[in-house]
């Protein structure tokens, strides 16, 4: 993993530094879901999908996505994450959910999964920011990965109307308004087939309490990294204050024009 990945993989998942990637498993380990809502996701592909799909899913995460796709769709599913215990997760969920013969989960880097990720009817990229890129080239890389008939289902965020990239608290990088991902949309040559704002967030307090256990016992087993574990605590409430404050959560479904 090069250094520049390394960035937007810490980035992603709200760590302030690189050195925090080998924590993250911990830090993380009471949440399968990481980010997008998957009963949407897989509600909305079930809208489009032939009953024979192949869909990709991109930065898998533990593979909440994939696994509730394939429950509820019966299709084959991909997916790629660059973290190894969280691949390992998804394997157990696929097992756990009986699912394993539809899911198949891999290491891997996202932005070389893209370069050789082709005919798929469906990609799915949940709330990875900018590891792809900006927006125009996230949606670039996208596109080559579906067949012409294909679509592009994105988790993502924009500034609320009265906020500006300043009201941001986790500034890991620039947020779009509706009317610049509009712009993007068509400038890719791609259309919005349906955007469903999400307005079920998880229970910040109760994710929060979490994250701050596991730190608290990182902190405990190394007390040489607190101000590293800590920084990672006050980067994640930033975050869930920004969704509550500045920011409107979107999962878009996209198909070319």
């Amino acid at each position: 993993m090069d250094k520049e990945t390394k960035e937007k993989l810490a980035g992603s998942l709200t760590a302030e530094t690189t050195d925090l990637i080998p924590y993250l498993p911990y830090l993380l380990q009471d949440f399968w879901e990481l980010g997008s809502d998957p009963n949407t996701m897989a509600n909305l592909l079930k809208e489009v999908m032939p009953k024979d799909a192949k869909i990709l899913d991109l930065a898998c995460g533990k593979g909440a996505v994939s696994v509730t796709v394939t429950k509820k769709l019966g299709v084959q599913v991909k997916g790629f994450d660059i973290i190894p215990e969280f691949i390992d997760t998804a394997v157990e969920k696929a097992k756990e959910h009986e699912v394993a013969g539809l899911c198949d989960f891999e290491i891997g880097d996202i932005n070389e999964v893209v370069e050789t990720s082709k005919g798929y009817d469906a990609v799915v990229l949940g709330g990875v920011g900018d590891v792809l890129g900006r927006p125009i080239e996230t949606l670039r890389k996208l596109k080559q990965t579906i067949n012409p008939v294909g679509y592009i289902l994105i988790d993502e965020c924009y500034l609320k109307d009265d906020s500006t990239q300043e009201d941001i608290g986790y500034d890991n990088y620039e947020y779009l308004t509706k009317e610049q991902w509009d712009k993007v949309f068509a400038d890719s040559g791609l259309e919005i087939v349906k955007a469903v704002v999400v307005t079920d967030v998880e229970d910040s307090a109760e994710g929060m309490a979490a994250i701050r256990q596991r730190a608290d016992e990182l902190i405990e087993k190394y007390p040489s990294k607190k101000d590293m574990f800590e920084g990672y605590v006050q980067s994640q409430q930033s975050e869930y204050d920004d969704i509550d404050n500045s920011l409107v959560g979107v999962i878009w479904l996209l198909k070319f024009v």
